[in-house]
């Protein structure tokens, strides 16, 4: 098979594993969602990058002396059936780039990023990934055990904070204007939305 050098040589009708993933001599930044290409948005605005910045100083900062370790893209997790052990790169079809994620079971991180499910995923939303971030990729973290999701909408300066409970996300928080979010897995933590939304 040709070496991949361009997202054009790619069949967005065939169902591709993170090892072709891994064989790709491309510049552009996919997602693969069971087996199905999915290519990222362009680079994202200036406000995406800013709200993450401050979301990211904030969890490095509390994370560092931790044991669990926080993350930002890019960065591959890879994910699969939580019924399933881990899995070789040719039997695993789906990685992502979530915008920050939390890992608190270090035996799955690895040279590549995470083999398995993060505890905790922050998502923030742009016009070309919403949809995404909204349906396919909280169905899929939900499906795969991450156990608290969190949705930023930037424009609307809201964050819906989503807890896994007995195999199904329930809203747990919804937090806007001047709220302190705290994240349920790490009740030590306080976030505060107008920090992050300055």
């Amino acid at each position: 098979m040709p070496t991949v050098t361009q997202l054009g040589q790619l069949d967005p009708n065939l169902s591709y594993s993170y090892a072709d993933y891994l064989s790709w001599q491309i510049t552009e930044t996919v997602e693969l969602i069971k087996g199905k290409i999915m290519p990222m948005s362009p680079a994202p605005t200036l406000q995406h990058q800013r709200i993450s910045a401050d979301i990211t100083g904030l969890l490095y900062n509390f994370f560092r002396h931790k044991s669990c370790q926080f993350f930002a893209a890019p960065f591959d997790v890879r994910l699969y059936e939580r019924n399933q052990s881990l899995l070789a790169n040719q039997d695993i079809h789906t990685v992502v780039q979530s915008d920050l994620c939390v890992v608190c079971n270090t035996a799955l991180l690895d040279a590549q990023g995470c083999n398995g499910a993060p505890d905790w995923i922050i998502e923030i939303l742009s016009k070309s990934t919403a949809k995404r971030d909204m349906q396919i990729k909280y169905e899929l973290y939900q499906e795969n055990g991450v156990a608290e999701y969190w949705l930023v909408y930037p424009h609307e300066q809201v964050i819906q904070q989503f807890v896994l409970d007995t195999g199904q996300y329930r809203l747990h928080g919804l937090y806007t204007d001047d709220d302190i979010a705290t994240p349920l897995l790490f009740l030590d933590l306080a976030i505060s939305l107008t920090d992050v939304f300055a």
